[in-house]
């Protein structure tokens, strides 16, 4: 593992990582789906995969000890806002802010909660983040919601949901959250980081997704009613979908035949064009 006080050539001397963890008593916590990432060489590949980072403010959700929010600042980023529920790690992050007075700024604030247009006020932002594990599937939702609030998103997540996000219809792992995502963004898979990297060690790999912002969604849609496709034909995806959708309240059948899609195909072999027109039939219809 590379020497922790390597901070790029213009970063002010900073304590290791793993003293700061044990100066402050600081363990991960599953309830969190906390896991450190120390190896500063990776967080520095991450903050450069988000580049170029000068003249942008940088979102960051779950800075923990502070190893990815050290090189999103030494990476050039304008500033970083950092938001952290667990107060333990306000108070570790303090050298940080010590270090970079006028660039850091940290919000104790739940991120499922969290005022983005208000912290980013209007600023051109980039958003950068290792998400905790167990709410990152929310969290990117909302953030797909307004995307339009962010130049890219370069998100860590498992791979089992960096598979769905940019899996391809036809696919086994093409489902709700390949539609979201892909709807909404171009998605590409960057590189996987192992389960040994972090501490303590999570029992799968995670991979780094870079996700940009279309200028306008792939098709046109209501949201409201894409989810509701989507959930009704994900929900019984082995079903055709003259029976999956049946739980959309509605007779599917002449829904499909306005949208175009044969009653017999199932969910994984549409397009997301083809939800759109679902969604737009549905509308039609004035559900």
């Amino acid at each position: 593992m590379p020497p922790e006080s390597d901070n790029g050539p213009s970063a002010p001397a900073l304590p290791p990582l793993r003293e700061v963890i044990a100066a402050h008593g600081l363990t991960a916590t599953k309830a969190l789906g906390q896991n450190f990432l120390l190896d500063l060489n990776l967080t520095a590949k991450i903050a450069r995969a988000a580049a170029p980072l000068t003249g942008f403010t940088v979102y960051e959700v779950g800075p923990g000890p502070g190893g990815l929010t050290r090189a999103l600042l030494a990476q050039g980023a304008d500033r970083v806002v950092a938001v952290e529920r667990d107060r333990r790690f306000i108070a570790a992050l303090d050298h940080l802010q010590a270090a970079y007075p006028d660039r850091l700024t940290l919000v104790e604030a739940d991120a499922l909660q969290a005022d983005e247009e208000a912290l980013l006020a209007g600023a051109p932002a980039k958003l950068v983040a290792n998400l905790p594990y167990n709410i990152a599937t929310p969290l990117l939702l909302r953030w797909f919601a307004k995307c339009e609030l962010f130049d890219s998103l370069t998100v860590m997540v498992q791979r089992e949901v960096a598979d769905r996000m940019t899996a391809a219809p036809g696919t086994r792992a093409f489902g709700r959250l390949g539609v979201a995502t892909q709807w909404r963004m171009q998605a590409r898979r960057l590189f996987d980081l192992p389960a040994s990297a972090f501490v303590p060690p999570p029992k799968v790999t995670s991979t780094v997704v870079q996700l940009i912002p279309r200028p306008a969604p792939l098709a046109p849609a209501r949201p409201d009613l894409l989810e509701r496709v989507t959930q009704a034909a994900f929900g019984q995806r082995r079903k055709m979908l003259r029976s999956a959708l049946r739980s959309l309240g509605t007779d599917p059948v002449p829904l499909l035949a306005a949208a175009g899609i044969a009653p017999e195909c199932r969910a994984e072999e549409l397009s997301i064009e083809a939800f759109c027109a679902l969604a737009e039939a549905l509308r039609r219809q004035g559900a």
